[in-house]
């Protein structure tokens, strides 16, 4: 699957929303990828995923791992795809955290999962615990990277779409989109 095929899928699930949003890192952007909205029907969920797996599968990654919610659904998807095993790191005191009983044993290698990233950190979260347990950081995935510049996670790291989208420091709006209410449409 390409890029734009990938984008495509995005924009007619109408998963690619323009307007005036706040990010979680509380910067603000003129796109958002709301990606609920794309992963809510199967089929869509299961060819973005296997796209997504055929890139990573030469890592050898024996566990996904994904931050919640938002790789959730795609790192389940990959996993299956890989036929590896999935767990997940969700909030814990604020901070991502391996609950339920997920256990990551020293050397497994791991892939790690996310479907948007911007600044990458949640997906760093997920790596210092992944590293913290002694696992094989064996690279990260994403459906959408949408940073501006390179970010460095210390793997190899592959995705879907590649989309640098301008974001703005909530003191340092543009007058257009100051113009426009703001809305925080993902997780928080």
């Amino acid at each position: 699957m390409t890029s734009a095929e990938a984008t495509r899928i995005f924009e007619e699930t109408g998963a690619l929303l323009q307007g005036h949003f706040i990010l979680r890192s509380g910067r603000h952007s003129r796109l958002y990828f709301q990606c609920a909205l794309a992963l809510q029907d199967m089929p869509t969920v299961e060819r973005l995923g296997k796209a997504l797996a055929d890139q990573v599968r030469h890592l050898g990654a024996a566990t996904v791992v994904s931050p919640a919610m938002g790789g959730l659904v795609i790192g389940q998807e990959v996993a299956r795809q890989l036929g590896k095993r999935f767990i997940f790191v969700e909030k814990e005191e604020g901070r991502l955290a391996l609950r339920r009983g997920f256990r990551i044993a020293p050397g497994e290698r791991i892939l790690v999962v996310e479907d948007v990233v911007t600044q990458g950190g949640r997906v760093r979260e997920t790596i210092d615990i992944v590293r913290q347990h002694q696992g094989d950081l064996a690279g990260i995935a994403m459906l959408v990277n949408r940073s501006q510049s390179p970010i460095d996670f210390g793997a190899p790291a592959f995705q879907l779409i590649a989309l640098p989208v301008e974001t703005f420091d909530p003191d340092s709006l543009p007058a257009d989109l100051a113009a426009v209410p703001a809305v925080k449409p993902g997780s928080k």
